[in-house]
């Protein structure tokens, strides 16, 4: 298949892409696609979130995306954790993927690893969500309840549980805590915070999924001469603070308001000049021989 319009055309006629009964054009819906050594991308059937065994996903946003070689590398850790699957052969799905990836639009992506044995590699390509600029975010009494905290894939439906019972109260977004109340991170997104002039972030002894977003903040931190320390932090102590829910798709969203307990959202100071400098950050994907357009 060399163009869109192929896979499209070709994901329709397996039912792989899903119409979602708006009148969207095909290129605004979303299909999957499953890799094969012998002959790259096939149209498939979407496999469910409770399969998964390895996910990675990123913004391509007008055929640029941020970061993608840390996505690539955090994805090929996470697939050898799972199955041991080699480095060569994630290698090689990789190249395809991005290479399938359009050029035009807002888009989602995501590359997943999926069981049963044999472990087989997917593409999703989905439109991106709206990007939201703030955050309402849910705070219960419950503890983290994920069996797979560092690698992104396991857990999915789990979060997407959580994340709706938090919309139900009103919030985009649901705090994960230890069972002692230290902060943790979202369901979607990794947690950063002010203290006074210093950025602050959970340990990484934590359970905690290493963050893409995360990682380059803390290096344009360390670029600016801004101080940077891993803190314990019980939840109460967000009182008042600049604090900051980081992930691809979105960037750096600053809470305004906290649901489930009585702290106060502080004034969201730097959040709007940083998430200037993260949107200057993507790069042009590799070219396509002309296949996308």
């Amino acid at each position: 298949m060399n163009t869109d319009t192929d896979m499209v055309t070709a994901a329709r006629h397996t039912g792989a892409v899903r119409d979602t009964g708006h009148g969207q054009r095909p290129e605004q819906q979303q299909w999957t696609l499953m890799w094969r050594e012998d002959g790259g991308l096939m149209p498939s059937r979407p496999v469910p979130d409770s399969a998964l065994l390895a996910a990675d996903s990123w913004l391509v946003d007008a055929g640029r995306a941020r970061a993608l070689d840390r996505h690539h590398r955090r994805f090929a850790a996470a697939c050898a954790e799972a199955t041991g699957d080699s480095p060569a052969r994630i290698e090689s799905f990789w190249r395809d993927a991005v290479a399938a990836l359009p050029r035009t639009g807002r888009w989602f992506p995501r590359v997943e690893l999926a069981g049963p044995e044999p472990a087989r590699l997917y593409l999703r390509i989905r439109p991106a969500p709206p990007r939201t600029a703030n955050v309402a975010v849910c705070l219960t009494e419950e503890f983290d309840p994920r069996v797979h905290p560092r690698r992104k894939g396991p857990d999915l439906s789990l979060l997407a549980h959580l994340r709706h019972r938090a919309a139900q109260r009103g919030a985009q977004e649901l705090m994960l805590i230890t069972p002692s109340g230290l902060v943790l991170e979202g369901t979607t997104a990794n947690v950063l915070w002010w203290e006074d002039d210093v950025l602050c972030l959970p340990p990484p002894d934590l359970p905690l999924l290493a963050g893409v977003t995360t990682a380059l903040i803390q290096e344009r931190a360390a670029e600016l001469g801004v101080r940077t320390e891993h803190r314990w932090c019980p939840v109460q102590e967000l009182d008042g603070r600049e604090v900051w829910l980081v992930n691809a798709l979105h960037g750096i969203r600053p809470v305004t308001a906290w649901l489930g307990r009585p702290l106060r959202a502080g004034p969201a100071l730097r959040a709007a000049s940083w998430q200037s400098w993260l949107d200057s950050c993507a790069d042009v994907l590799m070219p396509t021989n002309g296949a996308h357009r």
